[in-house]
Parts: structure tokens; sequence; C-alpha cells
């Protein structure tokens, strides 16, 4: 490379992948020689692609244990099929049982929604969000404080992509076969690192509204 900073980046990435093998290969538990086998994790995780909010770190959970699509501002988009593709393989194949949508605080992607300027060919991305913003123009608009307002909106956002995601016939399928898949709307403080249930989990599609629940 003929750049010195990124010739020292990415030996700092090789170096920290030694020092990870040192430490599998210190661990006595046997659980990496178990992972090597396959996965059987019971959490799907779909968050944001925003490097301070890792699935594993902040519900304390170990490799293997959590199955994870990240996009940005952790949107569920029906005609977006890598979501689909994670989507059904995690519940039809590896059987998850619960799915977590986890959006968070200060998310870069929702502010930027909320503004009108252009940053390139993620405002086709974003207009989704602001479809969410549509939704509830009356309640964000009286909010008076950006931070309060963009903060708002992450919350609401979160719950209406669980509503989209409830709405996939992957789910909807799956509830027709399982009493044991839930779906979670989550929102992330990264200051504390606290996770907070927004309090609208679906276990089945009665409550979606005839329109959307499949028969």
């Amino acid at each position: 490379m003929g750049n010195k900073d990124l010739e020292l980046g990415f030996e700092k990435i090789l170096e920290g992948n030694r020092e990870w093998v040192d430490f599998v290969k210190q661990d006595e538990s046997g659980r990496f020689q178990q992972l090597a086998k396959g996965q059987s994790p019971e959490v799907l995780w779909i968050g944001c692609a925003d490097s301070r909010v890792p699935a594993n770190e902040i519900t304390g959970k170990k490799p293997g244990e959590v199955f994870v699509h990240r996009n940005i501002a952790n949107m569920v988009i029906h005609s977006d099929m890598s979501m689909l593709s994670v989507l059904d393989y995690a519940v039809n194949v590896l059987k998850v049982k619960h799915v977590i949508i986890a959006g968070h605080y200060g998310c870069g992607g929702v502010a930027a929604s909320l503004s009108r300027q252009q940053f390139g060919v993620i405002d086709n991305w974003l207009c989704h969000i602001k479809d969410v913003y549509r939704l509830h123009a009356a309640e964000i608009d009286a909010i008076e404080n950006h931070e309060d307002k963009v903060n708002r909106l992450i919350e609401l956002n979160v719950k209406e992509q669980v509503f989209n995601l409830c709405t996939t016939s992957i789910v909807q399928n799956a509830w027709k076969d399982r009493d044991d898949l839930a779906v979670h709307g989550m929102v992330i403080n990264i200051g504390t690192g606290e996770l907070t249930d927004l309090g609208c989990t679906f276990t089945s599609n009665e409550d979606l509204g005839e329109v959307f629940a499949y028969k």
C-alpha cells in the first residue's frame, strides 16, 4: 500500500485477529469447537448499521446466539431481498424464537430523514423513513426540541418496522405452524447501553388489522 495510514490501519485489523485467535486457542470450554459445527441462535436482531450498536454486546450474548441483519436505520422494506432472505433463513431454518427490531437514539439516518438536504444514493433509502414521519407528522411537528423530535421519530420508526415485519408472509406463515415466535421493538441508549422495550410485541397476526392478516 502506498498510504502509510492505510497500511497501519490494515495491520491493526490483522493484529486484532491474531489476538482473537490466541483467545480462542486458550479457551478450554469447547464452545468455539462447537460453534464450528453449526449454529442454533434463538434471536434474530435487525438493527442499525451504526458501529456503536453491536448486537451481541448489547444483549450480553455469546457468539452463535444472535443472528444479525443490519442496515441504515434498522428498516424492514418489503422488497428488500437481503432482509427477506435473512428473515426466511432465521425463522424457517434456524427456528429463532425472538425477532428484535432495534433502533437507537441519536440515529443519523433518522435525523437525516428530517432534513431537506441531499446526501446521495442514501436519499432513496431515507424516503422510507420520511414515510414514517408523514404518518406521524402532527406529533413530530409538535415537538419543539430537535433532538427530542429525532428521538421520537426513532421510536415511531421502530414500531412501524415491527409492523412491516409482522405483515411479511414469512412471519405470518410461521405463526400458522408455531406459537413460539415473537417480534419485538426496542431502542438503545448508546450512552448508557440500556435496551428499552417499546411495548409493541406481536406473537400472532390477530392485532395487525384485517387487511394485513393473511388467512
